[in-house]
């Protein structure tokens, strides 16, 4: 699967990045650094593919 990082920048100066094709944190982890460049984070929504590999993760570690 293609891993894509969207930055939209709105007319006001508003950022948004959004991430896709990541699993668990792992678009956390990608989108770090332009997140840390272009300031203060306002807003988080994660996605069902964050939720689902957690999931799953969460489910393999009790089995362990």
């Amino acid at each position: 699967m293609t891993r894509i990082i969207e930055i939209t920048v709105a007319p006001d100066g508003q950022t948004r990045v959004e991430t896709r094709g990541f699993s668990g944190a792992g678009c956390r982890e990608a989108s770090r650094f332009l997140e840390s460049a272009l300031g203060k984070r306002t807003e988080e929504q994660l996605t069902a593919e964050y939720h689902q590999q957690a999931g799953q993760h969460q489910t393999n570690q009790q089995r362990s």
